[in-house]
């Protein structure tokens, strides 16, 4: 069975990404074809990255890192719950995405993303980032508008509508991340 994080994508304080992210679990834990688990990058404390050599090589100087490593080594496939920050995903998401290279590789990716446009032009930028991990990106997406899906742009209420979004997202990336696993052994 593929295990699948869930990862939450900002740390900002008053963020909607937990909410939004254990809205996601809420849905994806009624599933019974993959093994679901929150990640808070907040939990991490990941500095700003500080590695003297480059991800790709796999060697790392810093607890912090090889703890993330460990963590996102132990998975087959994500979803990132990203807000929209000018235009583009948080900085601490993709801070957390660049401290690592081969955890990410031949693994699937799928995308819950918000913000006044729903989310979706952090998710172009996501999508670039993960074909240059060798993270294979699932074409269904879940955006979520601030307008439509929020009361008062603060409290997640998202349209009935949004659930199946979330069900087709999930379908790909865990039937993605099965197929996957052929390449990382």
């Amino acid at each position: 069975m593929s295990k699948i994080a869930i990862i939450i994508g900002s740390t900002r304080p008053g963020r909607k990404a937990a909410d939004v992210a254990h809205w996601v679990y809420q849905i994806a834990a009624k599933r019974s074809d993959a093994e679901f688990e929150l990640v808070d990058i907040a939990d991490y404390n990941l500095p700003l990255y500080d590695e003297p050599i480059p991800p790709a090589m796999g060697t790392y100087k810093h607890e912090h890192t090889i703890v993330w490593s460990e963590k996102i080594q132990s998975f087959d496939g994500y979803v990132f719950v990203t807000p929209e920050y000018n235009h583009s995903t948080s900085a601490v998401l993709k801070n957390a995405i660049d401290f690592l290279y081969r955890e990410w590789n031949d693994k699937a990716v799928g995308f819950v993303s918000y913000g006044s446009a729903g989310g979706t032009r952090a998710v172009e930028h996501l999508r670039q980032i993960a074909g240059e991990l060798k993270l294979a990106d699932v074409q269904a997406q879940v955006s979520l508008s601030l307008f439509n899906d929020f009361e008062n742009f603060s409290v997640l209420k998202p349209d009935p509508k949004q659930e199946a979004s979330v069900g087709n997202m999930l379908n790909q990336v865990v039937a993605w991340s099965g197929a996957l696993k052929s390449l990382r052994k």
